[in-house]
């Protein structure tokens, strides 16, 4: 794990690399400090390590949180647009290669807009399931793993609501990012061995 720690540092990337859920969450948590703004992007794996339930328990910040209950969709597109001018901004990637790069699929594109530009600090929580060898391989791991198993997930979470599932592999992800480097110090990511999310 040193030699990946050097090819991400190389890039402007932060590797902190994690045995457990646990660990992960308790070196997250180091990253929310009071009266910072903070956005999310839609992550199981956030939620699998606990990030999720402990940020939006905070009430010394500010949350753009699009996934609360009871919210009309204008409201969830305004959170997902505050979330771009955060302090922090928390999230996954659907592969991270060995190269040193970060490989994104995204629907409404704020997850993948996020990592590039806006928040002033980003992290990301991914699992060792999603390291891979190269961009070509982090693309293959988003049509044959994410996509299928994250339709599958918002088809049923629209449905357990009353709703008609209206995403296809099409929809799901209509915009796709490799990211090959940041400032130095923006972006941290958080590598559990463990598998985490899709």
């Amino acid at each position: 794990m040193e030699n990946l720690k050097k090819v991400y540092e190389k890039h402007g990337f932060e590797l902190i690399c994690i045995p457990n859920k646990e660990e992960a969450l308790r070196v997250a948590m180091s990253f929310v400090k009071p009266q910072m703004r903070i956005g999310f992007g839609g992550s199981t794996s956030v939620k699998e390590i606990g990030l999720y339930e402990y940020v939006t328990s905070r009430k010394d910040i500010t949350l753009f949180n699009q996934y609360e209950s009871g919210i009309s969709m204008e409201e969830n597109v305004e959170r997902r647009r505050q979330g771009l001018l955060v302090d922090l901004y928390i999230c996954s990637t659907n592969a991270l290669s060995k190269n040193g790069e970060l490989i994104n699929a995204d629907g409404s594109g704020n997850r993948v807009a996020a990592q590039m530009f806006g928040p002033k600090k980003v992290l990301i929580i991914a699992g060792k399931n999603k390291l891979v060898e190269t961009i070509e391989d982090g693309f293959k791991r988003i049509r044959e793993v994410a996509a299928p198993k994250n339709l599958e997930r918002m088809n049923n979470v629209a449905k357990s609501m009353g709703k008609v599932p209206r995403y296809t592999l099409e929809t799901i992800g209509q915009k796709f990012s490799y990211i090959t480097g940041d400032e130095v110090g923006r972006t941290s990511i958080i590598l559990v061995d463990e598998d985490l999310g899709f």
